[in-house]
């Protein structure tokens, strides 16, 4: 099968968040089960210099784009069997960030067309071009509208994925033909609540529409989850589905993880003490091997569920434990965070950055996990956590109540803790209910083994997305 990944991160070349992740992982897993797969993004100028170097300059063209006459660079990389394009308009993409632009809705219309402009500049006509998110949602609006016509387009799929429904690519219903070159018969295809929606176009247009988890999928359908989208999704829940992304199993492991203090695996989860008795030295706490320590990484927004922490903050550093927190977000909840830190500072940690190695040390480090968000997609942290034997706490939605099975100690069954209720007493129930768990050696050992056991790895889900292309084609 012949499969073009369209995205507008995908790592190792750029990562914004789990979308990055996804268009790394899985075109690589795709790939390993003998598929030809490519992945088409952006040529951004934030892309590390390390990783440019990998690029070699193909060709370039020019396509018109309603008025203008655009220009566009295709290099080209190899990284473990998957080709990657990535697309050259300084234009576009010479930016500080690869979003929050002014003008994000012409950079993205411009990439959009590209990835239908090169299928015959790179001589790859795929079966499947898989969408993602708002960025690339105009593929499937522009394949039908204006390519179906052209020799070798008429057959190709297209599969959209929504990784995140709150940001759809709202516009002005005056940038239908200005900005994104669109036929004004074809207003009503993406026109949604007053506003031209590219996520409602690509969800009319698109032979088949995934979220990144199952109950995602149907959360989808209430207006409380779907910022506005429901009444569109509902009536077109015959091509909906949820699959639950995985993680890469290689660069998460505790076993070989070069940024913590002492690796460790299923057999020798004794040692990941030692972590935390590292990352106590290292923060300036108390070093107690007996001090449950609770660890947050991600970032401080209110859909994170970060809100919840103000009524209770104060209630848990009653509590003999410590918590370390690892993000950057809104500067109210930042602020929030380094008040805490000032105030009890003798129990909590709080670093207003993003560092990679630090995210490590806390996923091998703490004893339990907090994800406490109001609504999440998939969410791989407390895949990642359970991989390194620390227990999920989380609000049990989206993909954290299709991973996190709640831990039944008379059966010995369920990897994690989880509230029901988005409430923060509830909430703090649930990390007091962890912490009982943890203090008992049998039950702490019996969920460990029980997260450290689980496969998150992106097989199983790799085989779901190839029986959901089998399906349109």
């Amino acid at each position: 099968m012949k499969i073009l990944f369209a995205a507008a991160e995908a790592s190792p070349f750029i990562k914004v968040g789990g979308l990055g992740d996804v268009a790394g992982a899985l075109p690589k897993a795709l790939v390993e089960k003998g598929h030809d797969v490519r992945v088409v993004l952006p040529l951004y100028s934030s892309i590390k210099w390390e990783m440019r170097e990998k690029c070699q300059y193909l060709k370039y063209f020019y396509f018109m784009h309603g008025w203008r006459n655009c220009y566009c660079g295709i290099f080209e990389a190899n990284i473990d069997g998957v080709v990657y394009y990535l697309i050259d308009n300084e234009y576009y993409f010479k930016r500080r960030a690869p979003y929050g632009e002014f003008d994000d809705g012409e950079r993205f219309a411009f990439f959009s067309r590209a990835v239908l402009e090169i299928l015959p500049q790179v001589d790859f006509i795929p079966d499947i071009i898989h969408c993602n998110d708002w960025h690339t949602a105009a593929v499937p609006v522009y394949l039908d509208a204006q390519y179906r016509w052209r020799e070798g387009y008429e057959y190709i799929r297209t599969i959209f994925s929504i990784h995140n429904i709150e940001f759809q690519g709202k516009y002005g219903l005056d940038t239908l033909g200005s900005v994104f070159a669109l036929p004004p018969d074809w207003e009503s295809v993406v026109e949604h609540d007053g506003c031209l929606n590219l996520m409602k176009g690509a969800i009319e247009r698109a032979n088949a529409v995934n979220t990144v988890s199952e109950t995602y999928a149907n959360e989808i359908l209430d207006p409380y989850f779907s910022f506005g989208l429901d009444s569109i999704l509902r009536p077109r829940r015959y091509k909906l589905s949820g699959i639950v992304n995985g993680i890469d199993v290689k660069a998460f492991d505790p076993a070989t993880d070069p940024a913590i203090a002492v690796n460790y695996d299923i057999k020798t989860r004794a040692d990941k003490v030692e972590n935390k008795l590292a990352l106590q030295q290292e923060l300036g706490l108390r070093v107690d091997p007996d001090v449950p320590m609770i660890g947050m990484v991600g970032r401080l927004t209110p859909q994170k569920g970060i809100d919840l922490m103000y009524p209770v903050m104060e209630e848990l550093m009653k509590q003999d434990v410590q918590l370390v927190v690892l993000g950057t977000g809104y500067a109210e909840i930042e602020d929030f965070m380094r008040f805490c830190d000032a105030v009890y500072h003798d129990k909590m940690r709080a670093m207003i950055t993003f560092s990679a190695s630090m995210a490590q040390k806390i996923y091998s480090g703490a004893d339990l996990f907090l994800m406490p968000s109001k609504s999440e997609p998939c969410g791989l942290a407390q895949m990642i956590s359970m991989r390194y034997g620390t227990i999920p706490v989380v609000h049990a939605v989206g993909g954290l109540k299709d991973t996190v099975i709640p831990f039944n100690p008379m059966e010995g069954t369920g990897n994690g803790v989880n509230f029901q209720s988005y409430n923060a007493w509830d909430m703090y129930d649930a990390i007091m209910r962890a912490v009982g768990i943890w203090r008992d050696p049998d039950q702490r050992d019996q969920i460990m083994v029980n997260g450290m056991s689980g496969d998150y790895s992106w097989d199983v889900s790799a085989d779901k997305y190839l029986k959901l292309y089998q399906s349109v084609l």
